[in-house]
């Protein structure tokens, strides 16, 4: 089975890097599932859990709080503004999130970003909703 490189990198460091399977991101288009041979792509990412299927066929996720994705036919690269590992995401981890946003949101003063702002604390509260802490 044909695999690609993987990198999940936000300012504080470098998550993620290595060969894997499959990868699922939340970009602003809608869902996707990238996989070896994927047409060459730039996307914006939203709010949301990345998971990664890697060569052993094993299952991981991180939250990441938006950034771009770049695609290629054999390697993904997420530049994100803030990403969490598995361990460090928890409801009080997504809360603070969610508050941050909120507060970004208030400052806005432009209606596309409010509502932009919107959509990401719906997906983040969708989340939070969803997960098993």
């Amino acid at each position: 089975m044909a695999n690609m490189l993987f990198e999940l990198i936000s300012p504080e460091r470098v998550l993620f890097t290595g060969e894997v399977r499959a990868v699922m991101l939340p970009a602003t288009e809608g869902d996707m599932t990238v996989m070896p041979g994927h047409e060459p792509t730039m996307a914006m990412l939203h709010p949301g859990i990345v998971a990664i299927t890697d060569v052993q066929g094993h299952g991981h996720r991180a939250f990441v709080r938006g950034g771009f994705a770049q695609i290629t036919g054999d390697s993904v690269t997420l530049l994100v503004e803030r990403a969490l590992p598995p361990e460090e995401l928890t409801r009080d981890s997504l809360d603070e999130e969610i508050l941050r946003l909120e507060t970004m949101r208030e400052a806005m003063r432009d209606d596309k970003a409010r509502r932009e702002a919107d959509f990401a604390l719906s997906r983040l509260e969708q989340v939070r909703a969803t997960l098993s802490f």
